[in-house]
């Protein structure tokens, strides 16, 4: 590896934008060239190998990914890394961190500008492609996601980490005082979910921009676009072995990086009950490991909408059905479940049905549909489970169809219940289902209580009312039930640079993805004292002979 040197100045970086959102339309020229790359891809079966220290290993181990729009679809053969492949990539990660953490940090940024143009332009239909066939997002969740979210988050935490670095301590004119924000030593355990193809590019992307190297596990349900993110890295210039691609078993994997003496740190979007578990494992292995490594993780939610007497019906409405139903909720942020003030439930129940009955389920290669199916087919049983105790303890107001035929389709579900504690109220379902309570008028201080205690969970939430005191009053009783916090708005969508995310509780350690709090995770600062001119006697004035005699006593 060698970073570009003979640069002398202050280098600032490009500054960042939100990368714009394509529309698809139909006629578009976007719309045809996506088309045509996901028609292409589709009709591709891959191989997928690990990519440690640069190279390509395959094991032999392999198992498929598959089309959840069309499970019998095969998209790619993906290989199983070995214990031996995993002890490989520690050793990639420990032979390229000495060079890497040393590069410049502008010369480690450029790498990840280059990705996020590469992203922009040339690579953004591979991407897209990537994730409507082997995530079941459409074009446009697609392109929220694997595109304009992931492009921002280089290209924000570019600028953040400039900031980051550029915060140092006051100096006068005798010291010179400095931070040297070092990278961890060790490697960064990154393990990065299904269900966003941005966070799985961003979690070890971040860390390794900070001048760590990272051993990557990336979801088996979305290895298609992992797999295109790894290679994207590559082209922009991502030296070897700085971010180490290691499909395969979650369990063994982790058991021996966890019990690993140079972990540093774990950078985590999953289960809460896996993020626990990993805690657990690291806390028992605290007496092996060379530093105390850090631990960041995103987990579960149980995401609330609530609306006060004075919410706009359609808004509220709106934000139900695409706070719930977008990309079959498969969201951390998912609007899960919803409380609703007697007064208005017929009149919002009627607005979202009508909605309902318009959205087109199937496959999201054809862009007229609005869902597609779950991820997997232990997704669908998981779900269709839920289904089958509202059919008998609540009331389905509209959906709860599950057909597996061809893919795992689940209906967008509205469901209603009349106790507040049902377990559709309080389990994380991950899936296309809302629940509904309908609360009394003169019970809205009781209901923020209600909301509050529900769930462990705390990750999103959102109030609808145009009572400004009712908003007040929400954000108050309700301040540690949500980290990202909405106001007439669904609780989804989150933006980088715009709305850090990240939420408390049992939806994990809230070191909020999209801003320079979670880049800071990714450091550890060395303080340096400059002398320069140093003393050259032990002796203080005060320790002088006073010729008055007054030596005080």
């Amino acid at each position: 590896m060698g970073g570009v040197t003979g640069f002398s100045g202050n280098r600032r970086v490009p500054p960042p934008v939100n990368e714009p959102v394509k529309g698809y339309a139909p006629g578009s020229a976007e719309r045809a060239s996506l088309l045509a790359r996901v028609r292409q891809m589709a009709g591709e079966r891959i191989e997928i190998p690990l990519v440690i220290g640069g190279e390509r290993i395959t094991t032999g181990e392999t198992a498929h990914a598959t089309n959840p729009c069309a499970h019998r679809e095969i998209l790619a053969d993906w290989h199983k890394a070995r214990p031996e492949d995993v002890a490989r990539a520690v050793r990639a990660a420990r032979d390229a961190h000495q060079e890497w953490a040393n590069w410049s940090w502008e010369d480690r940024a450029a790498v990840f500008l280059r990705a996020a143009e590469l992203l922009a332009t040339t690579w953004r239909d591979t991407l897209n492609a990537a994730t409507m066939l082997g995530q079941s997002k459409t074009a446009h969740q697609a392109e929220i996601d694997a595109a304009c979210e992931l492009i921002d988050f280089f290209r924000f935490n570019v600028a953040f980490a400039q900031e980051l670095y550029g915060e140092q301590p006051l100096s006068t004119q005798a010291m010179w005082n400095q931070l040297d924000y070092r990278p961890l030593e060790g490697f960064v355990y990154a393990v990065t979910p299904f269900n966003f193809t941005a966070i799985a590019g961003n979690l070890p992307a971040s860390a390794a921009l900070m001048g760590n190297t990272v051993i990557w596990k990336p979801a088996s349900s979305a290895m298609l676009s992992a797999w295109y993110v790894m290679r994207l890295l590559e082209e922009a210039g991502l030296p070897p072995g700085v971010i180490n691609f290691v499909p395969g078993e979650p369990k063994p994997i982790s058991d021996q990086l966890l019990a690993h003496p140079d972990l540093a740190g774990v950078h985590f979007t999953g289960s809460t009950g896996v993020f626990n578990s990993m805690w657990e494992t690291i806390g028992s292995n605290m007496g092996r490991y060379r530093s105390y490594p850090r631990i960041v993780g995103e987990t579960g939610g149980k995401d609330f909408i609530l609306a006060h007497p004075s919410a706009d019906p359609q808004a509220l409405a709106v934000g139900m059905v695409r706070g719930a139903f977008e990309y079959q909720g498969q969201k951390c942020s998912a609007a899960s479940r919803v409380y609703v003030p007697k007064s208005l439930w017929p009149d919002v129940k009627a607005r979202v049905v009508a909605m309902m009955e318009q959205i087109r389920q199937g496959d999201v290669r054809d862009l007229r549909n609005f869902v597609g199916a779950v991820i997997d087919e232990r997704s669908f049983t998981k779900i269709s489970g839920y289904l089958e105790d509202a059919r008998r303890n609540a009331t389905i107001v509209h959906g709860g169809g599950a057909d597996r035929t061809a893919g795992w389709f689940i209906e967008p579900t509205l469901v209603e219940t009349t106790d507040p504690s049902y377990r559709l109220m309080c389990e994380e379902i991950f899936g296309p289902v809302l629940t509904a309570y309908a609360y009394d008028d003169a019970k809205w201080e009781e209901t923020l209580q209600v909301i509050d205690r529900t769930s462990s969970y705390a990750l999103t939430g959102a109030v609808f009312a145009n009572d400004r005191r009712a908003v007040k009053q929400a954000a108050v009783a309700l301040r540690n039930a949500a980290g990202n916090f909405y106001i007439n708005d669904k609780p989804t969508g989150a933006v980088v640079g715009q709305q850090p995310f990240g939420g408390a509780r049992g939806s994990g350690t809230n070191d909020k993805a999209g801003s320079k709090l979670n880049l800071m995770r990714w450091v550890s600062p060395r303080a340096i004292k400059e002398t320069f001119v140093p003393p050259t006697t032990f002796e203080y004035p005060f320790m002088q002979e006073d010729p008055r005699g007054d030596e005080g006593f």
